[in-house]
């Protein structure tokens, strides 16, 4: 009764999402505060003013969204972690925002350069389906984001998983070298999950300017902006290079759905082809507003940012005080193990006390715990369960 395909698939496991008691949740890498106010405040004057809306199709190119998501990355260059912040009220809402130099685009943002989707996953999907074959080998690191293979499992596209090295970065030169034989494209994400590191802007520079430069190169920046370097200001070297990011993470909005490409015009409309044979109205008309007033305030999101890489910088020093092995993080999570301990042991102890965090069961990272940075009164709640362990 079901197709051959569907006994392939190898669905993505989430986190998990008990319903047996409250938890601390810190095993998704959710943003641990809201959206900003004018989110609240924008989406109930949507439903007040234009409650028809609802009952009617969204714009299927997100026109005014698309227009508020370039503004956005024009005044924080990508990086919210470093965006400078002047004005506004203490939680940085209203405030004036600049990139830092580091982060400063040369060029500017355009919203022909904008695609947007339910969510970066369902961004990444078209992203599979418009720029990898399957009859040439994808090539990605062995261990990144988990639903890049389900994707690849999905649209039959052969992978080659290059292992990490031995301080848990990535492979460039293999990466390259298989590249190169190959003619393939290359996809990872940047800083990479979950080992919570990232490359530097020269290092993707450098990658970009060996690979093959008629096939894509995915990198996706979900996590950039709690202190990675964006590939953003390379959009202008490489034609080939297509960076996929989320409202999910540092614009606090898993709950929304939103996610967007930012790339050259030419292949935002391959993008853009694929959807409107999948889905013409992806993104729905309150999102679409509630995307629009989170650009807006960049200031709030910056601040927030800001604070999730205090505590987890702060995290990180108390990990290591307390004898666990800790990679640097430039995301909202770190990866952790300690000695003795195995990785499920942890999880179980660390679940009994009422927190959850993620552990995965691959070999080579199974004895490692992925932690979601959350509130300080969570942090704290955590540290005095993992110094007794």
């Amino acid at each position: 009764m079901v197709s051959e395909r569907i006994k392939k698939l190898n669905p993505y496991v989430p986190g998990e999402q008990p319903k047996d008691r409250p938890y601390i949740k810190l095993n998704a890498n959710e943003n641990p505060y809201p959206p900003s106010p004018l989110v609240k405040k924008a989406v109930k004057a949507a439903a007040k003013k234009y409650p028809q809306k609802m009952a009617l199709y969204p714009d299927p190119d997100s026109t005014e969204l698309k227009k508020a998501i370039a503004s956005m990355l024009n005044q924080c260059g990508g990086v919210l972690a470093r965006t400078q912040v002047s004005g506004g009220k203490k939680n940085g809402s209203g405030a004036k925002t600049e990139p830092s130099p580091a982060d400063r685009l040369p060029f500017t943002v355009t919203p022909d350069m904008i695609f947007t989707g339910n969510g970066s996953d369902e961004v990444l999907s078209f992203v599979f389906y418009a720029f990898f074959d399957s009859n040439r080998e994808l090539i990605l690191p062995e261990h990144t984001y988990s639903f890049y293979p389900v994707y690849a499992g999905f649209y039959d596209i052969p992978l080659k998983k290059v292992p990490l090295k031995e301080d848990w970065t990535l492979d460039r030169e293999k990466m390259l070298a298989l590249a190169k034989e190959k003619n393939s494209s290359i996809i990872f994400a940047n800083p990479n999950a979950p080992t919570s590191l990232g490359l530097t802007r020269e290092e993707i520079r450098s990658m970009l300017k060996e690979a093959p430069k008629d096939r894509i190169f995915v990198v996706d920046e979900a996590y950039v902006d709690f202190g990675g370097e964006s590939s953003l200001p390379l959009l202008a070297e490489f034609k080939n290079l297509v960076i996929v990011r989320t409202f999910s993470k540092s614009m606090c909005g898993a709950g929304l759905r939103l996610g967007y490409v930012v790339a050259s015009p030419e292949l935002i409309d391959c993008i853009t082809t694929v959807k409107n044979s999948f889905n013409h109205f992806p993104v729905d008309f309150m999102t679409q507003q509630a995307g629009i007033a989170s650009c807006s305030d960049t200031g709030y999101y910056a601040e927030c940012a800001k604070t999730v890489a205090f505590e987890r910088d702060e995290f990180i020093d108390f990990l290591r005080k307390n004898g666990w092995y800790v990679l640097d993080s430039q995301t909202n999570f770190v990866f952790c193990k300690k000695d003795g301990l195995s990785g499920d042991e942890a999880y179980k102890k660390i679940k009994e006390k009422g927190i959850l965090v993620r552990h995965f069961s691959t070999k080579g990272i199974e004895d490692y715990l992925r932690i979601t940075i959350g509130t300080r009164e969570q942090m704290a709640a955590l540290c005095s369960v993992m110094e007794k362990l």
